[in-house]
């Protein structure tokens, strides 16, 4: 009796345990498809003026029809909060430093951090700035993403969820327009200055003296390409090292801080190719993450009429309306980071007998105070934080522990603190019909500078540079400067006019990859430092290799993982003997390596793998593990310093201080060759044929707040990966690695765009992720297998070709 006992409630048990299970299931079932966006029927907008129509197409672009600018906008801030709320959620508390209403403690540093800059600040004077129409424009996208929340309040993605599970509950507050304006800011920090360069000069200066300094920080060399060539203070080690800590830490939240985030683009004259029209290319490098940073989307007016003319196509940010990268009906646009050097860290002396007083030539000027009001989850009452600023900018002391201990009060200066007119030029740009439109439009594009390069359907390719870029009465931004002398002064601003730029150039193509804008005739300084120029040179080969280009061998020069500095560095490794066998055979590889980073190739792998070991060889004697670890980023700078030490036999560096002998070239190759060797050998198996690149080069795609939650059924349901992914770093498929932790992807090209301006139907495109930001929504990871395999969807255009491939039809009703 009592084992039939026993075995009843083992069976009620079970049946109880399988019923839970179920309803688990079913619960996180309906929590993760309940946020599915409706894409079929029609819906009610209050707010609109008259119906709106929205064809999703099958790769989930959507694609608007409205009779008026307000509705078009509008039913772009809904679909964007329809596939994106939680990424736009995320975004404008980044934006604003308002990231501990949301995450608690854990991030009161960086909203300590960005509330002292003053993101949220500069933002409300952009915001003050914009003229009626900007404005309206951006009241009518805050309706849009206001009226998704009625209608989704109950039913809003799954992170919203998960954070209430672990007991974070915030307000979810309508959306405003200073909500997209904070936006540009989070760009600009990322894409805008030389904050992380100039810290990392002044340790390497407190190291081995100024003058050493010029052989690390290298001069653009001469044999690369020029965009548009012309017809110090002391700072303590322990402060600079905690200033660079709290850069970083900001940059991993929003664009990451791979040492890869550039870009490419370029465009091609109609008599170079097939089409005998141009054709434009660009692929923005920015750092890995899920979902991508990009929004595909169509807007289109119809009728086209004067109040309403627009017809534009592209790549979007959630949360900004418009159009950044793409083409209207007369126009396309591609953007690359120009890299300006657009911010200066100030030293100034505090009075001694008042700390709100700071001298400037011989003077004590009154700093500026204001209280910053930051609310953090969990606690009932804000943290109050008042914020110091002097002429040069917000004071960081109060924010940087290791800053809260000294007398020296440090001041930071940036463009982007300054009134901004960012909107409007990107609205202007949505709109522009020929080059003296796209010209005048960019002139309020201040911050982040960028190179623009363009085509229309008259024919005509340019290039033009945009950004506020400070003009110094004294220094090169390369390090921190006093501020209390008054010779470092910003005198101005690079006028707009006189800031780079080609129309028709006679070579029939513009190339622009972070390479250096301008020589050294240009009568202003934009920057001491530029990528080296590796892709720009192969893009620039491979354009000169045929009389005539198609879409085709634009598609190829994207994805091509050809490696220049391979090829240039390679031979000092096979001129090297070893008397190791498993370093002869690694050598042998790289003897047979045609210098192309595909996944199935061990050669990428055990050059990478040398590189490293080759510049830590060189280096940490002199610089020290934690500098070493800084530099060593496997960019640009990386290669292009290898090569140019490596053409020295005898050079300096090559020395190893902790030995008693002196070490040539050849002797670090080899030290630094069997190295790497070992450590492939420990980590891949003892045959290097079995060390594919596609091991260790992988793409992990995380979510941007729970994909490093450490809870491994969370992140399963967000991230995506790991993949092996071809290209590296400083090829034109710039996927560039974490070279500290096993070459595992950081940056990559987040979006791959071709115009083709003879028959925009013929136009391609392809972002990293998808286009939904829902857990298990299709189009949630689907381009993630076109991205990796170099392959694109075409840019429907006209109503027709939407229609015969449209997945659903939404019809927004007034």
């Amino acid at each position: 009796m009592r084992r039939r006992m026993r075995l009843w409630i083992g069976i009620a048990l079970g049946i109880l345990i399988l019923l839970f299970l179920a309803g688990g299931a079913l619960a996180f079932y309906r929590a993760s498809r309940q946020p599915f966006p409706q894409t079929r029927g029609t819906l009610r907008l209050p707010g609109l003026r008259a119906p709106v129509t929205v064809i999703r197409d099958r790769w989930g672009v959507p694609h608007i029809y409205a009779s008026n600018l307000h509705d078009l906008f509008m039913a772009q801030g809904f679909v964007h909060a329809q596939d994106r709320f939680w990424q736009m959620e995320f975004w404008r508390h980044i934006g604003t430093g308002r990231l501990s209403e949301m995450l608690g403690k854990t991030t009161l540093n960086q909203d300590r951090f960005i509330r002292t800059l003053g993101w949220n600040r500069a933002a409300q004077q952009d915001l003050e700035r914009l003229g009626p129409e900007e404005r309206a424009i951006l009241e009518a996208y805050a309706a849009g993403v206001n009226a998704y929340l009625e209608h989704h309040r109950d039913r809003l993605p799954l992170e919203f969820t998960l954070f209430r599970l672990f007991g974070r509950r915030w307000e979810i507050e309508p959306w405003q327009p200073l909500h997209t304006v904070a936006w540009a800011k989070v760009m600009a920090w990322d894409l805008g200055g030389n904050w992380d360069d100039e810290l990392l000069n002044a340790r390497i200066v407190d190291r081995i003296g100024a003058e050493r300094l010029k052989e690390l920080v290298l001069p653009y060399p001469a044999d690369r390409p020029i965009i548009v060539p012309t017809p110090v203070a002391e700072v303590p080690e322990e402060t600079l090292r905690a200033l660079l800590d709290i850069g970083r830490s900001l940059q991993r939240m929003t664009l990451g801080d791979a040492p890869d985030i550039g870009s490419n683009n370029w465009v091609v004259a109609g008599s170079r190719t097939v089409t005998g029209k141009p054709l434009l290319a660009n692929d923005p490098h920015l750092s890995i993450q899920m979902p991508s940073i990009w929004y595909e989307v169509a807007l289109h007016c119809e009728p086209v009429t004067p109040e309403c003319p627009l017809r534009v196509a592209g790549a979007s940010f959630p949360g900004v309306p418009g159009v950044v990268i793409g083409h209207n009906d007369r126009i396309a646009w591609g953007v690359t980071n120009i890299g300006p050097d657009v911010q200066d860290l100030y030293l100034e002396r505090a009075n001694p007998q008042n700390p709100f007083e700071v001298e400037f030539q011989g003077k004590w000027e009154p700093v500026r105070v204001i209280t910053e009001e930051i609310r953090i989850a969990g606690q009932a009452e804000p943290l109050l934080l008042p914020v110091r600023i002097t002429r040069h900018g917000p004071v960081i002391n109060d924010v940087v522990e290791a800053l809260t201990r000294t007398q020296t009060l440090y001041a930071f200066r940036w463009t982007a603190l300054e009134p901004s007119g960012i909107v409007r030029a990107l609205l202007r740009l949505n709109r522009a019909r020929n080059w003296e439109e796209f010209h005048a439009a960019l002139a309020d594009w201040d911050v982040p500078g960028q190179n623009f390069v363009y085509a229309d359907v008259d024919g005509h390719i340019g290039y033009q540079a945009t950004g506020r870029i400070p003009i110094r009465a004294k220094g090169d931004g390369l390090l921190p400067v006093p501020g209390w002398t008054g010779e470092y002064e910003w005198t101005g601003y690079v006028p707009y006019e006189e800031m780079p730029r080609r129309l028709d150039p006679p070579e029939g193509f513009i190339v622009t990859a972070n390479n250096a804008v301008v020589d050294p005739a240009y009568p202003y300084f934009l920057a001491a430092v530029w990528d080296y120029g590796d892709r720009a040179q192969r893009i620039t080969d491979l354009l000169r290799a045929k009389d005539r280009l198609s879409i085709e061998d634009m598609a190829a020069i994207q994805n091509d993982t050809f490696s220049l500095a391979a090829q240039a560095i390679t031979p000092y490794v096979l001129q090297v003997s070893f008397t190791d066998p498993l370093a002869r055979q690694a050598q042998d590889l790289l003897r047979a390596w045609d210098f192309r980073a595909t996944p199935e190739s061990p050669a990428p792998t055990i050059f990478e793998a040398f590189l490293r070991h080759l510049l830590h060889e060189a280096w940490v004697d002199e610089l020290g593990e934690e500098i070493v670890r800084e530099l060593l980023t496997g960019g640009s700078h990386n290669r292009y310093w290898a090569r140019w030490a490596l053409a020295q036999p005898d050079l300096a560096w090559w020395d190893d201080l902790r030995t008693p002998q002196r070490e040539t070239r050849d002797d670090i190759v080899r030290r630094a060759f069997e190295q790497a060797v070992a450590e492939l050998r420990g980590r891949l198996g003892p045959d290097p044929r079995a060390w594919a690149w596609g091991k260790v080069h992988t793409a992990t795609f995380v979510h941007g707040t729970l994909g490093q939650s450490g809870i491994g059924l969370v992140e399963a349901i967000f991230n995506r990966g790991p993949y092996p992914a071809p290209g590296t770093s400083a090829a034109v498929n710039n996927i560039g690695f974490n070279v500290q932790k096993g070459f595992a992807v950081r940056s990559l090209p987040s979006l791959r765009f071709i115009a083709s301006i003879a028959n925009w139907s013929d136009s391609r495109f392809i972002h990293t992720t998808g286009q939904s930001g829902l857990p298990y929504h299709p189009h949630y990871d689907d381009f993630i297998p076109l991205w990796l395999k170099g392959e694109y969807h075409p840019m429907l255009w006209s109503r027709e070709e939407v229609e015969r491939n449209a997945e659903g039809v939404l019809i927004l009703q007034p």
